[in-house]
């Protein structure tokens, strides 16, 4: 069964690629939020077909349409003892304040979840560099 949820006209295409943020204090009343809020926030999410439906959302000010979406595997980096291909691992932001890192939009940034639960698709076999001294690996994981 297709996951469904609702974006604006514009960005309703096929292929479109987006990190899922969650609703706004605006959505609480919005009669369509069983339909709309059904993603894991921070989670990638790629759209694979629009439905010729469209409502009104007071969010983006403009109609919004109705959209299957399929999870897209986003690149994570994670402790390296975990870093097994097709393990199931909970992940997080790390408490990271180095902003110079090359890794820090994947490791601690503000587009990742607290806690979230992924399936680790592919693992870079070379370490990934860590500021801080941790021994990381980067994955794609969905």
């Amino acid at each position: 069964m297709a996951e469904i949820t609702l974006l604006s006209v514009a960005q309703a295409n096929p292929g479109y690629e987006f990190i899922y943020q969650g609703g706004g204090p605006v959505c609480r009343g919005c009669p369509y939020r069983n339909a709309c809020l059904t993603l894991d926030p921070g989670r990638r999410y790629r759209v694979t077909r629009v439905r010729p439906v469209q409502h009104p959302c007071e969010l983006q000010e403009s109609p919004a349409a109705v959209v299957e979406v399929e999870r897209v595997a986003r690149s994570l980096v994670v402790e390296a003892p975990i870093a097994v291909a097709g393990s199931s691992i909970e992940v997080g932001r790390y408490s990271c304040r180095r902003l110079d890192c090359p890794n820090w939009t994947v490791c601690a940034g503000p587009s990742l979840p607290a806690k979230q639960r992924y399936r680790i698709e592919q693992v870079d076999p070379t370490p990934a560099e860590c500021r801080i001294g941790r021994k990381l690996r980067r994955v794609e994981a969905i």
